[in-house]
């Protein structure tokens, strides 16, 4: 029997520590969750593919849904668009790290339109409880004295699955709607009024706003620019309508805890400045804290290490906002706190791989 060179060994040795056993290496990652951050894992775990790294396959169900799976272990890893709270996060085991930012927008089919709809969080609110319910109502022509609306009555759309979109949505009226707090509150599914078009998905409710004139719906900022829908200016904390775009959500989260002191507990909406968008927010993934099979948690962290070191540009073109090299540092610190069964400093050897660019 010819005997392999010493070389060749070693070099399979150290593939062997890298990418864990030959099984487990050819068992594809998988993991599941919100639908509005599809579009931007979609392409990191493509290009991640291509640079030589393994498939991961990511199946868009809600963040409601991709949350219980990763709790019940049934993902390697769940997307979120918020985080849970910390108490939440100790009893089921899990970490929390932001990958990118975005917005919520208001989005309506109106014909004829001659300027952008402008509204505030009261009107958004009196529209999606069902008290304002024609759009040449006074409410909103007061906000738009130059605009000519129409006398349609308002066909609103929103989400019928657990959706990270929906908390966010809700957490920005509960911050300035008396009566939305509490009515609706901050959660990820209401008991929306029968009147109303639900829908699962955000890919439906852009499907449903672009067929039915009259509508109106909240979905996050991608699907505006990949479906063309017509986005509304929101009224900010600094008291300017601002349109939703990369600097305006860049603005949000300068301005917020997770850029000055690197807290990622609070939500993005209705941060200070100028040019902030008032519904911003992040997109997560969770992972274990105590991993349960150290090979599996340790390739999840790579690929998403890979991600923040080679993924801005690509984040960028699926239209997403690029962590803040101070946020993405804070993010770094939440990943390097995963260990696995016996203390293994899983998170922290996953970031020391992958950060310096190599392919993995």
């Amino acid at each position: 029997m010819q005997k392999q060179p010493l070389s060749s060994l070693l070099l399979c040795a150290v593939l062997g520590i890298f990418f864990g056993n030959s099984a487990a290496a050819a068992e594809e990652l998988g993991g599941a969750g919100s639908s509005a951050a599809a579009p931007v894992y979609k392409v990191w775990t493509a290009e991640y593919r291509k640079s030589g790294g393994e498939s991961i396959a990511y199946d868009p169900i809600g963040s409601g849904a991709g949350m219980a799976r990763i709790k019940q272990r049934q993902v390697d890893f769940g997307a979120s668009d918020f985080i849970a709270p910390k108490a939440e996060l100790s009893k089921d085991g899990l970490v929390m790290f932001p990958t990118v930012i975005s917005g919520v927008v208001p989005v309506v089919n109106l014909p004829k339109l001659n300027a952008p709809i402008r509204l505030n969080a009261a009107v958004l609110a009196g529209i999606y409880m069902g008290g304002i319910t024609h759009w040449d109502a006074a409410e909103i022509a007061a906000l738009n004295p130059k605009t000519s609306l129409p006398a349609l009555p308002i066909r609103v759309v929103c989400r019928s699955d657990g959706s990270g979109t929906t908390y966010n949505f809700s957490d920005y009226l509960s911050k300035l709607s008396p009566e939305w707090k509490t009515r609706f509150g901050v959660a990820s599914k209401h008991p929306w009024p029968a009147a109303f078009i639900a829908v699962k998905g955000s890919s439906e409710v852009s499907r449903a706003v672009r067929n039915t004139v009259g509508a109106i719906g909240y979905i996050d900022y991608n699907y505006v620019l990949d479906d063309g829908l017509v986005g509304v200016q929101l009224l900010n904390a600094a008291g300017s309508y601002v349109s939703a775009s990369p600097k305006s959500f860049r603005s949000a989260v300068v301005a917020s805890r997770w850029f000055s002191s690197g807290d990622f507990s609070g939500t993005l909406t209705d941060m200070a400045g100028e040019a902030s968008w008032p519904i911003t927010m992040g997109t997560y993934i969770a992972v274990p804290r105590i991993a349960g099979d150290a090979s599996r948690t340790a390739r999840t962290l790579r690929f998403f290490a890979w991600a923040y070191a080679n993924g801005d540009t690509l984040a960028s073109q699926a239209k997403f906002v690029p962590l803040p090299d101070k946020v993405q540092a804070s993010a770094f610190r939440e990943i390097s706190s995963v260990l696995g069964s016996k203390g293994e400093l899983i998170g922290f050897k996953a970031i020391a791989a992958m950060t310096g660019g190599a392919a993995p």
